[in-house]
């Protein structure tokens, strides 16, 4: 028998809202939740998400409602599309607000790439920290090189689905797969996570050379020595350095490090050309989720011992005032060694 599944989709910005449309074409029984009744009244009168997909049309089969516990309640899977800064909260409002049954029924898939501050935690890791660890092998992640309009266009797309339990990740690869867009499957969670998060802060180091004039070759420098750096990092948390060689490895840093419709990359342009990181971001309508991550990100290598260079001279960019040329200068002087050391 085909799984038919029900599914709540949390989180009406662009991302959330791409994938709604992408379901919704499938046929697959969705409903997609925003906090903002303003917004959710708006996108139900004119099927279209005005403020964060506008243009593109809401198949009439997608569910829209503001109210949490109407969304989450009897739903077979649930994405959780919000960014990494307010992912705990929203977890922790499914966890007051879904009863027993419907949490040990329910599918959590994290959309969300980033890392938690403070406790540094993964969002799997933020999910399990408030679900329980008994829903470990209820906990998928889904990542890869997606830009949420071209997905909504319905332009082909790979991605991977990253789960612990291996039939839940075959579940959700045939509940994704549909037309253009195509789902390969891995059980290396912390892998694919790692390198959904890195790339966002390295996508803003590239954004700053491009925007400065570097040059194609220093972004090539800078893609593929930043590529070494998320394998580091991910070895030195239990991954796989085969999964950096996938689609949520070198597929999505490439993908955020050279396409204009990144966020992370323009707020990399913007720097490079001398705007201020305050000024930028308040002009920004949606979340550039690489600055947040780039502080867990430099206390992450820091915990874990990890040389991170370029990351950290985002870091030193976006939090300690250091100026792109200078970041640059650093980089450029250190110390020679070998490539793969």
């Amino acid at each position: 028998m085909m799984y038919s599944p029900k599914i709540a989709i949390l989180g009406a910005g662009s991302w959330g809202t791409a994938l709604a449309v992408h379901l919704g074409r499938a046929g697959r029984d969705c409903v997609l939740w925003g906090r903002d009744p303003l917004l959710l009244e708006q996108i139900g009168m004119l099927r279209e998400n005005p403020k964060y997909l506008p243009g593109i049309s809401i198949p009439e089969n997608v569910q829209l409602t503001s109210s949490l516990k109407e969304a989450v309640s009897k739903r077979d899977i649930i994405l959780i599309v919000v960014p990494s800064h307010g992912f705990r909260s929203i977890v922790t409002e499914l966890n007051n607000l879904m009863c027993k049954t419907d949490k040990e029924n329910a599918a959590f898939v994290s959309c969300t790439k980033g890392v938690e501050n403070g406790t540094l935690y993964f969002m799997t890791e933020v999910i399990e920290d408030v679900l329980g660890i008994e829903v470990s092998k209820k906990v998928a992640v889904l990542s890869g090189p997606s830009f949420a309009k071209e997905v909504a266009q319905g332009l082909p797309t790979a991605v991977t689905v990253a789960s612990k339990d291996s039939t839940l990740a075959a579940q959700l690869q045939d509940v994704f797969s549909y037309g253009t867009f195509r789902v390969y499957t891995t059980d290396d969670v912390r892998g694919v996570e790692v390198g959904g998060a890195v790339k966002n802060v390295l996508a803003i180091a590239v954004g700053i050379s491009d925007g400065m004039g570097l040059g194609l070759n220093a972004r090539a420098a800078l893609i593929t020595r930043g590529l070494r750096e998320i394998v580091r990092l991910g070895m030195n948390l239990g991954a796989s350095p085969l999964t950096f060689a996938g689609l949520s490895g070198l597929g999505d840093l490439v993908l955020t490090c050279t396409g204009d419709l990144s966020r992370n990359r323009q707020v990399g342009l913007r720097l490079g050309k001398g705007e201020d990181i305050n000024s930028i971001l308040s002009s920004m309508n949606m979340v550039a989720e690489g600055v947040k991550t780039s502080r867990a990100l430099y206390d992450l290598g820091v915990r874990t011992q990890t040389d991170m260079p370029i990351s950290m001279a985002v870091y030193q960019v976006l939090y300690e005032g250091i100026k792109p040329d200078e970041a640059v200068t650093s980089l450029i002087e250190r110390p020679l060694r070998p490539e793969w050391e």
